[in-house]
């Protein structure tokens, strides 16, 4: 299935999206919208391919990819993310759709049913990162931090090794966890090297606003749309396993076991590689699950 990229031009950014397959769709269900933050559509390349009976659509959020911002900010907002997705939905006249949504997207697609209600019928919420919802919220906040600190002072290498230990470690944020010494980039396999940029979207403190939304439970309970809160039978443990596991509970639910963890739906393109088959056919079950 070849993509068809189309830029929706607003007065702050230009959204680049690619629409794979016929609009109106060929099997007259809605589009299948696949979010991602800060990951762009090129992530989703592996997953749509297990669906070539539906008309998918991915985007790159404004300042990511291929989407250029000129609203002057540096920061990730989920508001604006709801709002540019939405805009991308009614440009291709295509609501409401279905959408799978993962990490940062996650929060974005919560907050697109928090504002606008009548734009997704189902909404697959995969490992959305708000810690705030933790028990053990101020060290988790601490842990992001550290990552933030660790980017700032040594470059993009040593910021990436301590998201890794951040996001792989299990359980709460105890005082074991902050007496470990930094990992070693090079023992992980990245770069030492400090190439001077400060702007990456996950190590930055630019996508705190992300992790830090505060859901308007009430909101998302009443809309119109079916959520399922989604996460990975690897990731149970971890701080997006557990982000999932509080999301669900906050609305009065349990959470979707998906295959793998919380890059379940990448191949090896992308690295740590998950199961990318076993994820769409579970992501296709719930989608087309009734109930």
């Amino acid at each position: 299935m070849s993509a068809h990229a189309q830029t929706l031009r607003t007065s702050e950014a230009d959204l680049v999206h690619d629409v794979l397959g016929p609009l109106p769709t060929a099997d007259g269900r809605p589009p299948l919208f696949m979010i991602g933050q800060p990951m762009d559509a090129a992530g989703f390349r592996a997953l749509a391919s297990y669906f070539p009976e539906r008309t998918v659509v991915t985007y790159d959020p404004r300042g990511i990819g291929r989407s250029v911002r000129r609203d002057g900010r540096v920061d990730h907002s989920p508001a604006l993310q709801a709002a540019d997705v939405h805009a991308v939905i009614e440009a291709l006249g295509a609501g409401p759709v279905e959408m799978f949504a993962s990490s940062g997207g996650a929060v974005t697609a919560l907050a697109l049913v928090e504002k606008y209600p009548g734009a997704v019928t189902t909404l697959v919420a995969h490992e959305p990162p708000l810690i705030t919802l933790l028990p053990d919220a101020r060290a988790a906040v601490r842990a992001r931090a550290a990552v933030r600190d660790a980017y700032e002072e040594k470059g993009w290498g040593a910021g990436m090794a301590a998201f890794v230990m951040m996001a792989s470690w299990q359980g709460e944020f105890t005082e074991d966890y902050f007496a470990r010494p930094a990992p070693d980039p090079a023992a992980l396999g990245m770069p030492a090297d400090d190439d001077g940029s400060r702007d990456d979207p996950l190590l930055s403190d630019r996508s705190w606003a992300v992790s830090s939304h505060r859901l308007d439970a009430d909101a998302l309970t009443v809309a119109p749309t079916r959520i399922e809160i989604a996460v990975g039978e690897e990731s149970l443990d971890t701080l997006t396993g557990r982000t999932a596991v509080a999301t669900a509970g906050l609305l009065g639910r349990r959470p979707t076991v998906f295959p793998s963890h919380h890059g379940g739906f990448l191949d090896g393109e992308f690295g740590h590689a998950g199961q990318p088959e076993a994820f769409a056919r579970k992501l296709r079950e719930v989608l087309d699950h009734a109930g």
